[in-house]
């Protein structure tokens, strides 16, 4: 059963990134399959389900074994590399628009506390976490990370651009840069905008009183439609994790099955 959660073609690109882990000499208990260990993974992603009510019958292991691998791939840098792996294929099929990009952030709540958690100053300051994401022009996740609910959305814009990744895939050099960078007023400075323009980027960030919903909103909607993409994965609506590289984990294996939809549907 856990084999036919995962697509062949998606698994193919994910075992590919996979570290190997040959048999132990001394003997003991097989090591449970890393398709049956990342199927429990992904269940517990769209459920939100705790990990020791992960159900057996799922043959994924417990939820121990489930979380532990986790750990390991994490810790490997596996679930950057799959998301990569992923936008490349898209980029082959000339799916990813670069003319356009978006950045945005949403916060969700982090009871559990833990790091790159903070006081929500709009939650009447409850501990919550911020995802900020970068899209293309389609809404596509090219860059995801997390940090603290207190952190100023416009802390973050510049790592998030240099964090966008030199995707390969068509003749010439990998891209990594927009054409253009949308987003709202909150990241709205001169020296963003100075920023942006040294590196060739055109800034389109919302300024009071000067650009309405009207002619830059018509653009930044796809970023908001990505977020709530995103926390239809239900354990991100809400942050259990107390360490960040396990929900930052999270956070990037959900972009990739968003973007594993258009290269089901498009290449």
């Amino acid at each position: 059963m856990a084999k036919a959660l995962i697509p062949d073609e998606l698994w193919s690109v994910i075992a590919a990134h996979l570290p190997e882990h040959p048999p132990s000499p001394k003997g003991g208990r097989p090591r449970v399959g890393d398709r049956a260990t990342l199927t429990g993974i992904m269940f517990v992603l769209r459920t939100g389900i705790p990990w020791e009510y992960l159900p057996r019958e799922l043959g994924c292991g417990s939820g121990m074994t489930c979380w532990r691998r986790l750990h390991e791939w994490t810790q490997a840098g596996v679930w950057q590399n799959i998301h990569e792996a992923i936008l490349r294929r898209l980029r082959e099929y000339d799916q990813i628009v670069w003319d356009r990009a978006c950045i945005d952030a949403a916060s969700v709540p982090s009871p559990r506390g833990g790091e790159h958690t903070g006081r929500n100053p709009t939650d009447r300051g409850k501990l919550g976490c911020k995802h900020h994401i970068l899209v293309d022009q389609r809404g596509l996740p090219l860059v995801a990370q997390i940090s603290g609910a207190q952190v100023h959305d416009s802390r973050l814009l510049i790592p998030i651009v240099e964090a966008i990744p030199a995707i390969k895939g068509l003749a010439g050099r990998a891209r990594k840069r927009p054409r253009k960078l949308y987003a709202d007023r909150a990241y709205a400075s001169r020296a963003h905008r100075d920023w942006l323009r040294r590196r060739g980027i055109a800034a389109r960030i919302a300024r009071y009183g000067v650009e309405s919903r009207e002619r830059l909103g018509r653009w930044r909607w796809v970023v908001e439609r990505t977020l709530g993409w995103l926390h239809r994965f239900r354990r991100l609506r809400i942050r259990y994790e107390r360490r960040a590289d396990i929900h930052q984990a999270f956070l990037l294996l959900a972009c990739s099955l968003i973007c594993w939809r258009y290269v089901d549907r498009y290449c």
